[in-house]
């Protein structure tokens, strides 16, 4: 079993929640894909391997993955939630292109250092971090 499907199994037992299979096949589908999807898009992939799931079950789904720490919400700036792995994964950021939309992740540990030396500064105990930069990418500059 994953490391995942622990974290997953742990928090339904501990906020008595029933096991679904409808919503471990959702988790599965999640946790093999790598890009940053909608509900919509999601929604798509599982329903070719499991036609009984609807969008509402995929919702409720993802919520739960993201109060259990395997996922996280976030806005691109285009009007969609999209969700992307959390859990054992380097904290990053993102630069999205205003024009096409293209989302380009980053790790930088200088990100880190700063945001420790900014707490440390304020005696603040830091829950979690979000940097995301708008702009143009390479490609929509030279059209």
């Amino acid at each position: 079993m994953t490391q995942e499907k622990e974290v997953y199994y742990d928090y339904l037992s501990s906020k008595n929640i029933k096991h679904s299979k409808q919503r471990e096949n959702i988790l599965d589908v999640f946790l093999n894909a790598e890009e940053h999807l909608t509900i919509q898009e999601l929604f798509e992939i599982v329903k070719k391997e499991n036609k009984n799931v609807g969008v509402a079950t995929v919702y409720r789904a993802m919520k739960i993955f993201c109060d259990a720490g395997l996922a996280d919400e976030i806005n691109l700036g285009d009007g969609n939630k999209r969700y992307e792995h959390k859990y054992n994964h380097k904290i990053h950021s993102h630069l999205i292109c205003v024009k096409c939309g293209k989302l380009i992740e980053f790790c930088d540990e200088r990100m880190e250092d700063i945001q420790s030396d900014v707490c440390s500064k304020f005696n603040f105990e830091p829950r979690d971090r979000r940097l995301q930069i708008y702009g143009v990418c390479e490609f929509c500059k030279d059209k």
